[in-house]
């Protein structure tokens, strides 16, 4: 290790030196290296670089220079104290740039190709997180911003593409009271024989989405439910679309100035006391720094809930109540993707005798139920494990039988480990399902009203040979 040298004229050429850049040995030192050197020292050789940094760091590393020789203690105390003058919103608002982003693809200087694929128009490069390095508040809030820009493009194909329609929920919401939303198929509750219901999974995701990461960074088939969608609409389903996420209105709160605390003034407390509060105060400073990387505070918000739909659990409720229950399909299948498996099942707990004589058939992907947390009942169980099928995340190929472990309904792997992919690589498994499951149900009446025509006939007959 390196020694700061101790002669009046060595420090002088080390001065010297630092400022024109040179290399210099003085005996047995060189300046070439400076590991070793610390305090007042390490200060003048980095004076030249200093003078063209910000007014806030230059004093602080005058101040540093200043406590170098002090013990310890009253050196941190000291920059605690400096520390606590500057003001963070200050010093870093040059840092980020201004959270304000495109409103429209267009702007985005994104597009969607022909194969469903989010591209730069310029480059045809995929969409890129990190735009800016280092500033990770800034790249998530343009992330957000694409993504109400990609909800509001996924509504746009289900209107103008599959000629869905929106219903507002509540259906006797007053004119100025928040509202949400479903998208029903033009047969939705008139077609008489079929009708799907797909029910998507918790998160930022709304009506007619599975993942929004998948569809910016893969494709709409994967992270829409376009396909499931499309794939209906070919086989004769009507088809109502669930908006779960969307059950509250945010409105903005005025803006609240939230100053930094003031240092306080030398007091008589013990050095011990002062020093716990130096730290609770320096940790707040700390969170606040880490929390506003630039301190570009955003607006205070609160959510106002949408009556009778304040919640998943809700929402789904109100839509069988209002809707499923009034449509005229004679068979109804439910497809559900992670915490809509568990909005079923409460769907089940509150209805469960409705459910049992409405739904045919329901498919889960990677579900979030818990038949013990829920508090199932045996005989729901029981129809669970006739009438639904959960395709899991798994590394075994797709549609290969997994351990039940618990007594509700069959496991299948979805052919993917990735929870978010499940719905997209079941896709074809899930129709194939909803089909078997409608044969043999549709065999079974069959069947049966056979037998009751044969008995009926055997019965006329004898009593005909009886007269």
């Amino acid at each position: 290790m390196l020694r700061i040298p101790q002669s009046p004229s060595c420090l002088r050429n080390f001065k010297e030196a630092a400022g024109s850049g040179q290399s210099h040995m003085c005996g047995w030192m060189h300046i070439s290296d400076l590991r070793g050197i610390r305090g007042p020292m390490l200060i003048f050789l980095y004076l030249p670089y200093l003078r063209a940094a910000t007014p806030a760091l230059y004093i602080l590393w005058i101040a540093m220079a200043q406590v170098a020789g002090q013990e310890d203690r009253e050196k941190t105390t000291a920059l605690k104290d400096l520390l606590s003058r500057i003001d963070l919103d200050e010093l870093m608002k040059k840092d980020e740039p201004p959270l304000t982003f495109p409103k429209t693809l267009e702007e985005f200087e994104y597009a969607f190709n022909e194969y469903g694929q989010l591209r730069h128009v310029k480059t045809g490069e995929p969409f890129v997180f990190n735009a800016r390095e280092d500033l990770h508040r800034w790249n998530q809030k343009r992330y957000e911003a694409l993504g109400e820009i990609i909800t509001q493009y996924v509504y746009d194909l289900l209107e103008k593409k599959y000629n869905m329609t929106k219903e507002t929920l509540p259906v006797d919401a007053t004119g100025d009271e928040p509202t949400s939303f479903i998208y029903l198929s033009p047969d939705a509750l008139s077609n008489p024989s079929k009708l799907l219901v797909l029910i998507q999974g918790s998160g930022v995701v709304r009506a007619g989405q599975w993942a929004r990461r998948l569809i910016i960074n893969q494709d709409l088939d994967s992270g829409t439910q376009i396909p499931f969608i499309t794939k209906a609409m070919e086989e004769g389903y009507g088809v109502m679309v669930l908006n779960p996420n969307e059950n509250y209105l945010e409105v903005k709160k005025p803006a609240k100035s939230t100053p930094l605390p003031s240092p306080t003034e030398p007091s008589d407390e013990p050095a011990e006391k002062r020093e716990r509060k130096d730290d609770k105060e320096g940790k707040k400073k700390r969170e606040f720094y880490e929390k506003y990387r630039n301190p570009q505070k955003e607006a205070e918000t609160e959510r106002i809930p949408i009556r009778e739909n304040g919640s998943f659990e809700e929402h789904v409720l109100y839509v069988w109540d209002h809707f499923v229950t009034k449509a005229s399909a004679k068979n109804v299948f439910i497809m559900a993707h992670s915490y809509g498996g568990l909005s079923f099942v409460e769907l089940m707990n509150q209805r469960e005798m409705q459910v049992k004589n409405r739904v045919c058939a329901v498919a889960l992907t990677d579900s979030a139920h818990s038949i013990w947390l829920q508090e199932t009942s045996k005989s729901m169980q029981d129809w669970m494990q006739q009438h639904c099928c959960n395709w899991v995340s798994s590394q075994e190929p797709l549609d290969t039988q997994l351990d039940h472990m618990l007594p509700d309904c069959p496991r299948v792997s979805a052919g993917t480990e990735r929870h978010e992919l499940t719905s997209w690589m079941s896709f074809l498994s899930i129709f194939r399902f909803f089909r078997e499951v409608l044969e043999t149900k549709e065999g079974e009446e069959a069947e049966g009203t056979s037998s009751t025509v044969t008995t009926r006939s055997s019965s006329l007959k004898n009593k005909h040979q009886d007269l």
